[in-house]
């Protein structure tokens, strides 16, 4: 394992490695919302943390493959899916996704705030998540639009990529692709001291078309 990916595990596990939860457990907003009028199929969770995406799909009728590059992160998934009484639904699968992608497609391919502090080559692993969509599949993908409000002042001078240049980075096909939605959504949110503020999401909603038998031709 080189330095860099021995770093990003160990930064990971470390993150989730505490005696209390780092997330709220409930759903992503912008997932629930999207995917709640869709027939349920195979989902692949990317990033999925402690799990409360995959526990929400898996209660909805999907059968889930959420990975994750932490064990701690992973374990943690699991007991509250088997506490939800949704594990069979479940398959957790460690991966830093840089290096080892999960196998087959999806209905529903998900990466939700996939972002990391730690070197991530994030463009290459999101086009790899758009060649794992099936046919009729969909990718969402939701990121962080802008810096939240309480952020200090480092964070407001980050560059956030917009949502179009998300899609630029895909390099998908127009042809083979609808584009169901491409732009910025707000978000009520509290801070950590319980500061009320407005969060500013990018949306990036696609879904593949069936290919010509001629397309390859």
């Amino acid at each position: 394992m080189t330095d860099a990916l021995r770093d990003a595990h160990e930064f990971w596990d470390e993150f989730y490695g505490g005696d209390h939860s780092v997330w709220s457990g409930r759903v992503n907003t912008h997932l629930a919302e999207i995917t709640a009028d869709l027939a349920p199929g195979r989902a692949l969770d990317l990033g999925c943390g402690e799990g409360a995406d995959a526990i929400w799909l898996a209660q909805d009728g999907w059968q889930v493959v959420a990975v994750d590059i932490s064990g701690n992160a992973l374990a943690r998934a699991a007991a509250a899916a088997q506490q939800a009484g949704v594990a069979p639904r479940i398959r957790f699968e460690r991966h830093d996704l840089s290096t080892s992608f999960p196998a087959g497609h999806f209905d529903l391919v998900s990466a939700q705030f996939l972002h990391s502090p730690v070197p991530l080559d994030r463009e290459a692993l999101l086009r790899r998540a758009a060649q794992a969509v099936a046919v009729h599949g969909r990718l969402l993908i939701v990121d962080h639009g802008a810096a939240p409000p309480w952020a200090g002042e480092h964070a407001h001078d980050h560059h956030f990529a917009t949502a179009q240049e998300v899609l630029d980075g895909l390099g998908i096909d127009d042809a083979q692709w609808d584009l169901l939605r491409i732009d910025a959504a707000e978000r009520a949110a509290t801070g950590p001291e319980g500061q009320p503020g407005v969060l500013i999401d990018n949306i990036i909603l696609l879904r593949r078309r069936a290919i010509s038998p001629h397309a390859a031709s």
